[in-house]
């Protein structure tokens, strides 16, 4: 089954080094260390990193540079940047997910008291900034609410369903204006402290796509990210 990450930010030079961008840099920095790159399309990633087995057929294009990807052959898994801007990153998001789990959108017959079950999408994973933990500070959770954030919410817009799970990258919070806040470039000393946490983060994902096993790879990394912290 084909894993996806997706890493969220906000596309071009204007906004690369905020903290809003810390999905992003997390999938960037995974990027570098498994020595990949990130194509626009379908045809660019055949084209330059070579065919992709295991991939289903008929790849969604992407309209309007709606996503970056690129495909981890050995561990079958895409890393995705959608290039929508933040709020409107579910649409994105959703393209992939019908491709790669078209059953998952496909209607549930039940009976007329009954409501259907919320779609799961247990082999998606969300990389994205949270204003509520302190900055470079770590937490995997195997699903959850979007805590104010719009690509998080648009995300769980158009899947219907907010049971997937995301790891969210810590800014911290200053002041009362918060889009401004997310918007703005990390500070120095924050800098240093966030370029290790994008390495535990990346090691993290790899360790759940080399597993599986979500629940293990929190037990395992929340111990040792506590330690350090």
């Amino acid at each position: 089954m084909t894993r996806l990450i997706v890493g969220l930010g906000n596309p071009g030079q204007d906004y690369a080094g905020t903290r809003h961008n810390a999905g992003f840099e997390v999938l960037d920095y995974l990027a570098r260390e498994r020595g990949v790159e990130l194509f626009r399309s379908a045809r660019q990633l055949a084209d330059r990193a070579g065919p992709s087995p295991g991939l289903p057929s008929g790849a969604p294009a992407s309209p309007a540079g709606a996503f970056l990807w690129t495909h981890l052959e050995d561990l079958d898994a895409l890393l995705v940047q959608p290039q929508t801007f933040m709020n409107h990153s579910g649409r994105a998001v959703a393209s992939l997910a019908r491709w790669l789990w078209p059953s998952q959108f496909s209607p549930v017959d039940t009976d007329a008291d009954s409501e259907a079950p919320a779609a799961r999408f247990p082999d998606l994973m969300i990389v994205y900034d949270d204003l509520d933990l302190p900055p470079a500070q770590l937490r995997i959770r195997p699903h959850g609410g979007t805590g104010g954030h719009n690509g998080v919410r648009s995300i769980t817009e158009h899947l219907s369903t907010d049971l997937f799970p995301r790891l969210k990258v810590g800014i911290g919070r200053e002041g009362t204006d918060a889009a401004r806040y997310v918007l703005q470039p990390f500070s120095a000393s924050q800098r240093e402290e966030i370029e290790v946490a994008y390495a535990q983060a990346a090691e993290a994902l790899l360790d759940w796509l080399a597993t599986g096993d979500l629940e293990g790879c929190m037990t395992r990394f929340h111990s040792r990210w506590n330690q350090d912290s």
